[in-house]
């Protein structure tokens, strides 16, 4: 190689020393975030954050409130076991929790407990300030006053009671629902849907005395695909005529509307001062 172009090449590397320059490197427009982009990951986020804060995933949350929820769990039960016991007397927090063994908790966690976790339950009640109490479904201490309530929800159609809620409510239910169900009292009824024990009152009033073959006529005999024209054709061949002077409203209905005759509409007629010019008249003759 020429000895002067190398010369050169050393040259010119020397003074790219001497003289040091920076070039700033222009930002190209796709790599700034757009703004429409920007605003859709913060909405995203925020939706996030949202739906985190409503579905409350007790497996998945925090140590702090695990803890919390456990504390509130055993506070409900105790509260439940001495309804059972009859101690029906309020007590405070700390009460509580000295008779829970969990005087122990943070100030945070009795602060919640407090102001907002009893005060929500639906199984705790506040009695007086700052005093609490188990809150059962129903108020049934005994046996008797089970049977009147079942009585009221019959008078009053509302149905049956959950065996749970009497279970939640009273000491010793199964004894008292066992005692009423032999007098024939109550009548136990599996619900399908969730195989739940539902308890109703037995109206002795409205059970009747039948005769065992009624009942055995009654039972062979088949309707599911019948109506009521072919019953009473059934009954007309066995000479039965206890349906002939029953009423058919439907067939009456049928025949009334029938009978109406619709009205001729009248239709509003305009012109009429010059009806007469436009009438014919065969003897006119064209001029």
């Amino acid at each position: 190689m020429d000895p002067a172009l190398l010369k050169q090449r050393e040259d010119f590397k020397r003074k790219a020393i001497a003289n040091p320059v920076v070039e700033k490197r222009a930002r190209r427009d796709e790599d700034k975030p757009s703004k429409s982009k920007k605003d859709k990951s913060e909405k995203k986020e925020k939706k996030e954050k949202k739906n985190e804060s409503s579905t409350f995933n007790y497996k998945t949350a925090s140590t702090t409130a695990q803890v919390g929820f456990a504390v509130l769990a055993k506070i409900v039960k105790y509260m439940k076991d001495r309804h059972h016991r009859g101690d029906t007397h309020g007590l405070t927090l700390e009460e509580v929790l000295d008779e829970t063994k969990q005087l122990d908790i943070s100030a945070k966690l009795k602060t919640w407990l407090a102001s907002e976790a009893l005060l929500n339950n639906p199984k705790i009640q506040m009695v007086s300030e700052g005093k609490f109490t188990f809150k059962p479904p129903y108020h049934v201490p005994n046996r008797k006053a089970l049977l009147r309530l079942l009585e009221r929800h019959d008078t009053m159609g509302l149905g049956g009671i959950l065996y749970d809620d009497i279970e939640e409510s009273m000491s010793n239910a199964a004894k008292a629902v066992k005692s009423l169900a032999d007098k024939s009292c109550i009548i136990e009824v599996i619900r399908p849907v969730d195989k739940k024990k539902v308890l109703f009152f037995n109206d002795q009033k409205s059970v009747w005395k039948i005769d065992k073959d009624f009942v055995s006529f009654w039972r062979t005999v088949a309707v599911d695909n019948m109506d009521e024209g072919k019953i009473e054709d059934y009954l007309q061949r066995h000479n039965i005529t206890s349906m002939k002077d029953a009423p058919v409203a439907a067939k009456d209905a049928l025949q009334k509307r029938r009978k109406l005759k619709t009205k001729p509409r009248t239709f509003k007629r305009h012109n009429e001062h010059i009806e007469h010019l436009f009438e014919y008249d065969p003897d006119m003759k064209t001029k």
